[in-house]
């Protein structure tokens, strides 16, 4: 058994998730800059809100069926039949209740145009419930070569083959509405061609009962998750307007895509080979502890900076029609590290046996979130952002102090990286601060962004490439895994390998 926390497989499973969330990376902010610009924040603000109504019927199409397939130990075909049967029958169910809801709906969020986007919306239920088992399961192969492969393709057939497109043709938000079902239509087609189950319908069986109480387990943490994830969007639709909902929309899904790009690539290969580890709570540990280490002391300073760089981004890629969104998103991007810190948190309690802990851990702060965006969200898309924020940093606090427990860490353990990562953070702002100034009297938002971000390269390259002590050793060993290369610079102790065999699926 090797001494790291990430074995060959678990690297090899992050390195191709992360190429793939970079890639559609790449593509969702080039497509969502064109869609922005032309469609504007009030037609992106009607579609938040089919947005908002598709991702809570989602979790009942859903009910976590198919969740069972990645934590089980062994699989059978009935198992997977099981799950498909009742995945097929959630979903549409599912998708003739949100059809049927939509004229109540438009009424709650007082926009009429909302009903339509909701209807069509409808038939995405459908679609991603029939894609799940499939998705699973090549999730549960650590094939995520295949998984980003299918995400990639399904979004750029979604949205640079079709949305884009009709957008720029004058469809407006049927535009949107229809990236999302191609997109969706895709990700069910591929996903079962390169992963092909039974499809007999099989209603119940011995096993079954584990796998239904695995569902609820799934089905409660994601609607507690949806509540927290959602309720800004939820009142700031209903308390102010379309237009309100589009700037703080956009600013939130650009906020989150670095935070997707971390999360996509590490959660899911960390839960899928992590379901392996729940007897081995020293490794578990050791590999949660590399990576929050790693988010501290690289992600923290790329945070800090792209918060200050907010304004100019916001100017460069949306125009001035999205100005507003400015100071939501510099907030929210300073808050996107306690979401990747929730996000590593999650898969450590479901693999020691806490699946129900993520749920009623947050259930409280459901709560409180929905008092402070009642009292606050009617301020404004400012005020609203600043609680989301500080939502997100108590998820943090809660789930990640008992995901420490749970793999017997004291929080201790993480000082020193979160030091380093503070220091790291104060001198790439000062750097990027430096730059703006430099270039403020060309009020140019290309040269500003420019001078920023050389400056802030420029001085974490030279401080590693002096004293690269100064990123710890649990970065460095995590990059010395992805990078072998840096190994002798970083001075981190090459990985040994693993004992197990190369094709055995270990984290």
């Amino acid at each position: 058994m090797s001494t790291g926390g990430l074995g060959r497989p678990g690297v090899a499973a992050v390195k191709w998730s992360a190429v793939s969330t970079g890639a559609r990376f790449a593509l969702q902010l080039v497509a969502q800059v064109v869609l922005a610009r032309t469609l504007g924040p009030d037609i992106f603000g009607v579609f938040a809100i089919g947005m908002v109504v598709l991702t809570f019927a989602t979790f009942f199409s859903g009910f976590g069926f198919s969740w069972s397939l990645l934590q089980r130990d062994t699989l059978s075909e009935e198992d997977i039949r099981f799950a498909w049967t009742w995945q097929l029958i959630v979903g549409v169910l599912t998708t003739l209740a949100v059809y049927f809801l939509a004229p109540l709906l438009a009424v709650y969020f007082r926009e009429p145009r909302a009903q339509a986007i909701v209807e069509w919306l409808s038939l995405a239920c459908l679609l991603t419930a029939a894609a799940a088992p499939s998705s699973y399961l090549l999730q549960r192969d650590l094939n995520f070569k295949a998984v980003g492969l299918i995400q990639v393709g399904s979004y750029a057939a979604g949205y640079v083959a079709v949305g884009v497109p009709m957008a720029l043709l004058g469809w407006g938000a049927a535009s949107l509405v229809a990236a999302w079902l191609v997109q969706s239509g895709v990700l069910l087609v591929a996903s079962y061609a390169l992963k092909p189950h039974a499809v007999r319908p099989l209603f119940w069986y011995p096993d079954a009962a584990a796998a239904v109480g695995t569902g609820r387990a799934v089905f409660a943490t994601n609607i507690v998750n949806w509540l927290l994830n959602n309720l800004d969007r939820v009142l700031i639709g209903r308390l102010l307007n379309a237009q309100a909902l589009g700037l703080y929309n956009v600013a939130y899904n650009l906020a989150t895509m670095p935070n997707t790009l971390l999360l996509g690539a590490l959660q899911p290969a960390f839960l899928a080979a992590g379901a392996r580890l729940q007897g081995d709570l020293q490794r578990l540990g050791r590999a949660y502890l590399q990576m929050l280490a790693t988010v501290f002391v690289l992600g923290l300073p790329a945070f800090v900076f792209l918060a200050l760089i907010s304004a100019d981004l916001v100017r460069l890629l949306y125009g001035p029609q999205w100005s507003e969104a400015a100071w939501v998103l510099g907030i929210l991007f300073l808050s996107m590290p306690a979401y990747v810190v929730w996000g590593l948190s999650t898969p450590v309690l479901w693999n020691t046996g806490r699946k129900h802990h993520e749920f009623a851990l947050q259930l409280p702060l459901v709560a409180l979130g929905a008092l402070g965006f009642y009292l606050y969200a009617a301020q404004g898309i400012h005020a609203a952002a600043a609680v989301a924020a500080g939502l997100l940093v108590l998820r943090a606090l809660v789930v990640g102090t008992a995901a420490f427990r749970a793999v017997q860490l004291p929080w201790t353990a993480l000082l020193p990286h979160a030091a380093r990562g503070l220091l790291l953070s104060t001198l790439c702002a000062a750097a990027a601060l430096a730059g703006q100034r430099a270039a403020a009297q060309f009020d140019l938002p290309l040269l500003s962004l420019a001078a920023s971000t050389l400056m802030a390269l420029l001085v974490m390259a030279l401080l590693v490439a002096v004293r690269p002590q100064a990123l710890g050793d649990q970065t460095a060993g995590m990059l010395s895994r992805f990078f072998p290369g840096l190994a002798g610079h970083l001075g981190a102790t090459p990985a040994s390998p693993p004992s197990e065999p190369l094709g055995e699926q270990r984290l």
